[in-house]
């Protein structure tokens, strides 16, 4: 028997939206009783299920049609033996087990009553001719568009694009504003946008469908199939499954600066080097977003496939769906004549953002696409994963990808919104009452926002060109309020007073930040002394150089000028090109020999600062410049010192001893692996050959002049 549920369907909302708008329910005249969608409830002990019938007339005069139940997620399951006789109906759903079947009769009032029977059980149920829910919603919509105008202009929006989808039917379907401010270009609903973090279902959507296939299994070890995964620690290594990939809860923080704008590593070095990046919690302790995660849950895709994420993509998810312009880079984009430009406000300035490839974390947040290819997207959701008659995932991979995985604690942000939690690839809350999963999008110069509520078959899509964008959300609550009939809050009006409010305690806080800093230091070393390339084993390398008297900080082709904080902390200044480096802080730590040996840097701030080691010099490595270094030198105190090359390295032996690995330093210096406390530094002729090593020590320094 079904199991029982207390939700309303959106089929018994409308009914009232109806009333409220002064349309009729019914007709004046006795319906057919083999057309159109009819909307009633089985009387359960307790409590009432509600259900829809769509009957259709079949070729040759016989009658059929489906039903959906929403509480129970059953969506337009077939009809069987459907016989009408005068004013008697009798149907059968198909494929349910105890033969589920209603029996009833007409009523003068047009209305059908009758007896529900499944199994041993019997029932009571009741249904009338109902409007279409796509109908009542076009008539909810009216003005909204001039709603969304006004909208745009108080946050200064460019433009956007918005799709929305009821019971299956693309209700609204517009483009607002401009794609291109200069060129007075028109928002289309075919123009590209990028959709940021939205990408994350995609990726997930397409791990269920090698769920299905069984392919992949959410909750085996992710080595299962990429034997040499490692992360922070054992645990975390040896029981990191799929499903931990795409829920937030690995421990790991973002560590975002690791990908973004790095245009040189693949996916694969990325995922090698999760291995090093430190964790802020234990695996599966709380909720902590994380965009690497996503990446490698990508790369995961793609491995299983045998191919890259994006073809593993087209294959299991956009070719069924027939979304074909949609794609994984905004150089891509760029080549199709309909696509949008980015764009931020700056103190109340419209400005234009370049794009900035982020394929290399396509799988976490990459794809652009339309607000018309979208509609296809959220209308596969709302269908229970199935497109016309193709299953395209099945619905209990579906409805496990809604389940709350991880919460993310506190309670919602408004009396209208519940606790929020993470599934797969979703956000998940409820919103007046009603079950809601939903993600949003934030990548330079756009903002998305997709939002679903599967009970009650809506799903909304807003996409625009602005930065960090605050509509998309006030949007899809606006849009949701008229189609659940909700009383209409004014959620645009708290959103800007809320905006305007905190704008001038927030100039207040930029301009007291002097006050953290201590007046009166200076630098310890020249600035020249700070120049050179620093490295980790996570996060890659960044360099320091001298430009007109001025530090350069420079990391994954971001570049920021930095400006002496106090002692050896420098800050960077806003490079209006890319002000991702602007007043974070670096601190440079000397050693006890006096040189500079690393920069800190507050990459992650939920973990302790990121050591970045100063490199040693290139040459250091190169075979042809360290053979000029071999030969025997004299030690003062009598043994003969070799030194001989072996690769890229010099090995250093006193009389019959052990040989012992030299370390490169800095400029011809080298420390003794068996005992750093020794460093030997090679004095050069004009011509660059050897003549000497100056050695040091704690509590002495000596020569070593080289012998023929």
């Amino acid at each position: 028997m079904f199991p029982l549920s207390l939700r309303l369907p959106i089929t018994l909302l409308v009914l009232v939206a109806l009333a409220a708008a002064g349309l009729p329910a019914q007709g004046t005249e006795r319906p057919d009783l083999c057309s159109g969608r009819w909307v009633g409830t089985i009387e359960l002990p307790g409590a009432r299920l509600a259900f829809d019938v769509d009957f259709t007339r079949e070729p040759g005069g016989t009658c059929g049609g489906d039903i959906s139940i929403p509480q129970q997620g059953a969506r337009d399951l077939a009809l069987k033996n459907v016989r009408v006789r005068g004013d008697s109906l009798q149907f059968e759903i198909s494929g349910i087990p105890g033969t589920p079947a209603f029996a009833g009769a007409m009523a003068s009032d047009g209305s059908v009553a009758g007896r529900f029977t499944q199994g041993a059980g019997v029932f009571s149920f009741t249904m009338s001719r109902g409007p279409r829910p796509a109908d009542l919603a076009r008539e909810a919509l009216k003005g909204f568009d001039a709603w969304v105008d006004s909208a745009m202009t108080a946050w200064r929006v460019v433009g956007l694009s918005i799709g929305i989808v009821v019971d299956g039917e693309t209700v609204y379907l517009r483009g607002h504003g401009l794609r291109d401010r200069a060129r007075n270009l028109p928002m289309t609903p075919r123009t590209l946008l990028a959709i940021g973090s939205a990408s994350k279902a995609f990726t997930t959507f397409a791990m269920g469908a090698l769920v299905d296939q069984g392919r992949l299994a959410w909750d085996a070890p992710v080595r299962t199939w990429i034997p040499w995964f490692r992360m922070h620690d054992d645990v975390a290594t040896l029981r990191l499954t799929p499903r931990d990939l795409v829920t937030h809860r690995s421990g790991l923080p973002r560590h975002d600066l690791v990908w973004y704008n790095n245009t040189t590593s693949t996916r694969e070095e990325l995922v090698r080097r999760l291995a090093y990046l430190p964790a802020s919690a234990d695996l599966r302790e709380r909720y902590q977003y994380n965009n690497l995660m996503f990446l490698t849950a990508g790369f995961l895709v793609g491995t299983i496939n045998g191919t890259s994420w994006e073809d593993g993509l087209r294959q299991l998810v956009l070719a069924p769906l027939g979304m074909t312009r949609t794609n994984f880079s905004v150089a891509e984009s760029q080549k199709d004549p309909d696509h949008s430009l980015g764009y931020t406000v700056r103190r109340d300035t419209i400005e234009r953002l370049p794009f900035r490839d982020i394929t290399l974390v396509g799988p976490a947040g990459s794809i652009n696409s339309s607000a018309e290819e979208m509609t296809k997207w959220v209308t596969l959701h709302l269908n229970g994963g199935k497109l016309g008659d193709r299953q395209v995932l099945q619905p209990t991979t579906l409805r496990d990808m809604y389940r709350p995985h991880t919460p993310i604690g506190g309670i919602g942000p408004a009396p209208e919104i519940g606790p929020r939690s993470y599934g797969l690839g979703w956000f998940v809350d409820t919103y007046r009452g009603r079950y809601r999963v939903e993600h949003g999008g934030n990548i330079d110069g756009f903002s998305a926002g997709v939002t679903m509520l599967p009970n009650d078959r809506i799903g909304i899509v807003v996409l625009t060109n602005q930065n960090g964008a605050a509509i998309t959300e006030i949007l899809a609550r606006t849009a949701m309020d008229r189609l659940l009939g909700a009383e209409r809050k004014d959620w645009n009006g708290e959103a800007l007073r809320a905006r305007d409010a905190a704008a001038p305690a927030q100039r207040q806080m930029e301009e007291r930040k002097g006050e953290a800093r201590v007046p009166g230091t200076r630098p310890a070393h020249p600035l020249a002394a700070y120049a050179g390339t620093y490295a980790d084993s996570g996060y890659g390398a960044a360099t320091v150089s001298v430009e007109r008297d001025t530090l350069v900080f420079t990391y994954n082709g971001i570049t920021a000028k930095l400006a002496h904080w106090h002692y050896e902390t420098f800050a960077g200044v806003r490079n209006p090109a890319d002000p991702t480096f602007a007043d974070q802080q670096f601190t440079f730590r000397t050693g006890t020999k006096g040189r500079i040996e690393s920069l800190l840097a507050n990459f992650e701030p939920s973990v302790p600062p990121i050591v970045l080691a100063r490199q040693p010099d290139p040459r250091l490595r190169d075979p042809a410049f360290l053979q000029r270094l071999t030969g025997r030198y004299q030690l003062p105190t009598g043994p003969v010192v070799t030194i001989v090359l072996r690769g890229n390295v010099l090995l250093y032996q006193q009389g019959a001893g052990i040989p012992t690995e030299l370390e490169p330093e800095e400029g011809t210096t080298f420390v003794l692996r068996a005992n750093r406390s020794i460093s030997l530094e090679f004095r050069l002729d004009a011509n660059g050959n050897a003549t000497a090593i100056r050695g040091s020590q704690p509590g002495a320094v000596f020569d070593m002049p080289r012998l023929p």
